[in-house]
């Protein structure tokens, strides 16, 4: 009996894809619809401003484009999960993509830029939305610690991005520019190609948890929303900002650290994780962003515009990873689809409130990134009061009883891995984890 119930195990771990796999297509895909083919256009921006003559208000009209596109295509996912379930709407999503990258250098109308934006953003959205589901479904249960990795291709997207304008800035346009990062893009779909459709929500969870969890998911939903403002505002100006003020390889060069922080920013905060509950985990990482653009803003220089680079890189795709699997815990219906879309709604907001502040530079724009970003902090705390960090995996109030025991009083279920029904005190030991309650 014991060799039936074992057997699927072994033959899962033989036929599926190895963790490392999923983790390795889902960075690629994240490299590419977020690192590439949202944020190349930061380093650009400031070759647009040289080269073309691209006002700030209209760059950040640009911007909003792109931030309209991506909400739309977050509210699509919400309202029709399958396509982003589909790999092939995924694959086509992605070579879209990096259609509208190629096609921005053929035309300087800032019309037509904001169209080809647009669809950038709608399609990154369905293609990260994809890709979290995929990594969340595929690595949860067989490697959780490699999600983390796996977030980081945001990271090594922007890496790749920021060195890309190192290299064209001195032998280029801002036209190889664009057509380098289609390239890229291509190259970056061709590696996620094979990756796994994101396994549908389990039957029931729905209908169990919703009513409990709705008041701790809309607070995370503000905070998420929140950080969606303020950190569109320094993703969108912070390279402007420091060419302002310093040499222009300088601002691309920060843009490389912010990558080059966000590679294993994710995987630090999955890894503390273990230690610290998830929402005291978001407010730090919030309150440490909100601390290093207020840096950018109040300092100019060098060194502070590389300290507040790293500050912003190791916590913005950290802070991504920490809310989605919040959400996940949470088990509301779509949870990373409306929290997308949320994001989305923020990045809309953010250039809008902006806009009228960039007459006199972008100081005054990234402190008030940093006051939003302050205000998301303060919702993340309001997710630290009786968080229910057991309810996302269905535990029976009998469980509960036994896991809080005096025998193990510091231990509780590990958020965001979906634990099945077992008996017996030698099962339920292995689906716990000791951790300190910090709340």
């Amino acid at each position: 009996m014991a060799l039936t119930l074992e057997q699927p195990a072994v033959e899962n771990r033989v036929l599926g894809p190895a963790p490392w796999a999923i983790a390795l297509l889902g960075a690629a895909a994240l490299a590419a619809s977020n690192g590439i083919g949202r944020f190349v256009y930061t380093p650009i921006l400031p070759l647009m401003h040289d080269q073309v003559g691209l006002a700030a208000t209209s760059g950040a009209n640009l911007a909003t484009a792109n931030y309209v596109g991506y909400l739309a295509g977050a509210l699509a996912g919400s309202f029709a999960p399958r396509l982003v379930r589909s790999r092939l709407v995924m694959r086509a999503s992605m070579i879209v993509m990096a259609v509208s990258l190629a096609l921005m250098p053929l035309t300087q109308d800032v019309t037509l830029w904001s169209g080809l934006r647009l669809i950038a953003g709608f399609t990154s959205a369905l293609a990260f939305v994809y890709a979290v589901g995929a990594l969340l479904s595929g690595l949860r249960r067989s490697a959780p610690h490699l999600v983390g990795w796996g977030f980081g291709g945001i990271g090594a997207g922007i890496v790749f991005s920021g060195l890309l304008v190192l290299a064209v800035r001195e032998v280029a346009t801002w036209r190889t520019a664009w057509w380098v990062a289609a390239v890229l893009t291509l190259l970056l779909t061709a590696v996620s190609w094979n990756l796994a459709p994101p396994a549908p929500p389990a039957a029931g969870a729905k209908v169990k948890t919703r009513p409990r969890t709705r008041r701790w998911f809309a607070a995370l939903a503000l905070s998420y929303t929140l950080e969606g403002v303020g950190y569109i505002i320094a993703g969108t100006f912070l390279v402007a900002s420091i060419t302002q003020d310093a040499p222009g390889w300088v601002g691309a060069g920060a843009w490389v650290v912010v990558g080059l922080a966000a590679i294993p920013g994710s995987a630090l905060w999955t890894a503390l994780a273990r230690r610290w509950s998830r929402p005291t985990l978001l407010a730090s990482a919030l309150m440490l962003q909100a601390a290093g653009i207020a840096l950018t803003g109040l300092v100019p220089g060098s060194v502070g515009a590389l300290i507040a680079a790293a500050a912003f890189g190791g916590t913005f795709v950290g802070i991504t990873s920490l809310a989605l699997a919040l959400g996940e815990h949470l088990q509301v219906p779509r949870a990373v689809a409306l929290l997308t879309a949320g994001y989305g709604i923020g990045q809309i907001i953010g250039p809008l409130i902006s806009r009228p502040l960039l007459g006199t530079g972008y100081s005054a724009p990234l402190l008030l990134a940093s006051t939003v970003l302050a205000s998301a902090t303060l919702a993340a705390a309001v997710l630290r009061i009786r968080y229910p960090h057991r309810v996302g995996h269905m535990i029976e109030p009998s469980h509960l009883a036994r896991t809080s025991s005096a025998s193990r009083p510091h231990t509780f279920m590990l958020p965001d891995l979906p634990t099945p029904s077992r008996t017996g005190a030698a099962e339920e030991k292995k689906q716990l984890w000791p951790q300190r309650s910090c709340g």
